[in-house]
């Protein structure tokens, strides 16, 4: 879908390195995270909220949205939203490329965003450096979003 008919850009979030494999799923129980994903889901009409599509096997997967203080080392969650699996996928670029999936992941870039793949490239350049970058610190945990939503945690980091 091009862009313009698009609800947002689909942009890449890579998860530093020393952030991966902790995410809400690991502080909340299962009946919780269920819970917060269906309803992410049904808020979105189980419609991708960047491009409208839906997933073959499944309409809509929930993507955990992070906000990064650079200066403070802090991630911090800041909401949730239902993407069909190939923006997931896009989303989370790096996993993408260890699983083998890199140029469809970027190819589905290029074409939710209306770019070419000179862009693409450009755009991930940029990218992968902020990851690097990010990757070097050890980063405090935010979860306080939760909390508004009535769910209590304790950060596991």
């Amino acid at each position: 879908m091009e862009q313009e008919n698009a609800a947002r850009w689909l942009t890449v979030e890579l998860v530093p390195k020393t952030c991966w494999f902790s995410n809400v799923r690991d502080h909340v129980d299962k009946e919780t995270w269920d819970r917060l994903r269906k309803q992410t889901y049904a808020k979105a009409g189980n419609r991708c909220e960047v491009c409208g599509g839906r997933g073959p096997k499944w309409p809509v997967e929930c993507h955990e949205i992070w906000h990064y203080d650079d200066a403070r080392q802090v991630q911090t969650l800041v909401g949730l939203i239902a993407l069909c699996p190939a923006c997931h996928e896009v989303k989370h670029i790096g996993l993408a490329q260890i699983n083998g999936r890199y140029e469809q992941a970027q190819a589905h870039l290029a074409r939710v965003n209306g770019w070419s793949a000179d862009d693409v490239s450009a755009y991930l350049e940029g990218v992968w450096e902020l990851w690097y970058r990010r990757s070097r610190h050890e980063w405090r945990l935010d979860l306080s979003w939760l909390e508004g939503l009535g769910v209590s945690v304790t950060p596991k980091r």
